[in-house]
């Protein structure tokens, strides 16, 4: 077991600590004014003014600009613009793994394939999800950076998946892969050859390697934006980046292997019909309260390809529990943390912790089930603003990434403080796929409109 693992698992067994400081916020100090003494004994002290104006960061912190969109990437294809989730594998060597989702769109100038498609002659039709007829492709899919620590140089990079639209964020695998989601339900016709929704696989490789692009169409074709997989059950908890959306449940028939199929399921609160977690203002619904959980049953759906793209319609007929734009999905042992990014009373975002059952997926999940907290919803811009995808650091502090035209990167400790971990100063767009290396030693982080992806460097915490 890794330090990583290790110490991930100290924040689980620390969440009682976490709930009771989120209660409180007593930490909490003006994002402008980020001085106080308790707020630099909980993070690494105040940001300091970035000299080439890109990112400021606490003392004895770096970042280098790792990748550009339009780089010319190993395998002659171009890096994608608007870099969004990423998740980071072991390589030889002590070199990283770092595969990355583009959130483009067909006909999108700034993708892997060059502002002409003078480069999609170089891949077969059946490289390709869909081809777009030849001119209209889906530029989105994922590239793959393999870096080096030591040096701080990438190695190698390639397209490691094509052909497919505004892949949002998704998730790592237990199994050395990455699950990238399409956050689109464009149908075929009218330029695109295929419908879209859906979650590709894409195993992690030093070489390069371009995936199979095949649709995982049990796991649903909706909006997509993350998933996390529980490593004893394979099951993947999957987001909707909905004002309505749902928390899905796929339970696979075999496992780890999610293209032999499974059984898709919605998040519903046990015994409360179609609940409503958005909290917002204009709702006449009860507000869910903090720090109180709820048991949880999974409901099975039907008709899962939906033509309709009505999944989350029909899944809240049935009884499922609606959320406000679920996007980042993070799981540690035992427990799932996804982001919620308008959710809450000011729509400034809220995250939610799901338990699952000791039995989870199982005829016996009833005699124990799952539990689901609102977790956070501090309801101030000034604490947490839009909080977008997500990881658990190796300290054991939640990492949150802001999806606001100012961001910054916010870190929250096991006793609820808040603190300020860097800010984007040079483009008015947000940070996405933010995640630690195997080692911990670096976080990794895009500044999506920019297309740049950064390696951050410094004295990190290494125990809880």
């Amino acid at each position: 077991m890794s330090s990583y693992t290790q110490n991930r698992r100290t924040f689980i067994k620390s969440a009682g600590i976490v709930s009771l400081g989120f209660l409180g916020l007593t930490q909490y100090v003006n994002s402008k004014s980020f001085m106080t003494p308790a707020v630099n004994n909980a993070g690494y002290g105040p940001l300091l003014p970035d000299p080439e104006g890109i990112m400021n960061l606490p003392k004895g912190f770096s970042y280098k600009i790792i990748s550009r969109q339009g780089d010319t990437m190993s395998d002659g294809f171009l890096s994608g613009d608007n870099p969004d989730g990423m998740a980071t594998f072991s390589g030889t060597n002590g070199r990283v793994i770092l595969i990355r989702n583009h959130e483009t769109n067909p006909g999108d100038e700034n993708g892997p394939y060059g502002k002409n498609l003078e480069l999609l002659s170089k891949l077969k039709p059946g490289q390709v999800y869909d081809y777009g007829k030849g001119t209209m492709p889906g530029t989105g899919g994922t590239s793959t950076l393999i870096f080096n620590e030591k040096t701080g140089k990438v190695e190698n990079s390639y397209l490691s998946l094509a052909g497919t639209v505004r892949n949002c964020a998704g998730g790592r695998t237990p199994w050395q892969s990455w699950i990238s989601c399409e956050e689109n339900t464009s149908r075929a016709g009218e330029g695109l050859e295929k419908d879209h929704g859906y979650n590709f696989e894409v195993p992690a490789s030093e070489k390069i390697k371009l995936s199979t692009p095949l649709p995982l169409k049990a796991m649903g074709r909706f909006n997509h934006e993350a998933v996390c997989v529980d490593p004893r059950s394979s099951i993947v908890y999957q987001t909707e980046d909905r004002g309505d959306g749902l928390i899905y449940r796929f339970v696979p028939s075999v496992k780890k292997q999610l293209a032999q199929g499974g059984k898709l399921q919605v998040l519903a609160i046990r015994d409360q019909k179609s609940y409503d977690t958005r909290n917002w203002k204009a709702l006449e619904t009860p507000k869910m309260p903090k720090n109180r959980k709820f048991e949880v049953e999974w409901l099975d759906i039907d008709e899962v390809e939906s033509p309709e793209d009505d999944l989350r319609l029909r899944g809240f007929e049935q009884g499922a529990a609606r959320f406000a734009r679920g996007e980042g999905m993070w799981f540690g042992d035992d427990e799932v943390y996804f982001a919620c990014t308008n959710g809450g009373e000011t729509e400034t975002g809220q995250v939610f912790r799901y338990v699952p059952s000791e039995h989870e997926g199982t005829a016996r999940e009833k005699e124990a089930p799952g539990t689901l907290e609102l977790f956070l919803e501090p309801n101030d811009q000034d604490i947490l603003k839009n909080c977008d995808n997500l990881t658990v650091a190796p300290w054991g502090d939640l990492i949150l990434c802001e999806d606001h035209p100012e961001p910054f990167v916010v870190g929250v400790t096991q006793k609820g403080e808040f603190y300020k971990l860097a800010e984007n100063t040079g483009y008015r767009t947000e940070f996405t796929g933010g995640v630690f290396s195997p080692s911990g030693d670096t976080y990794f982080v895009n500044i999506q409109g920019a297309g740049l992806t950064l390696a951050i460097s410094g004295p990190w915490k290494k125990d809880a």
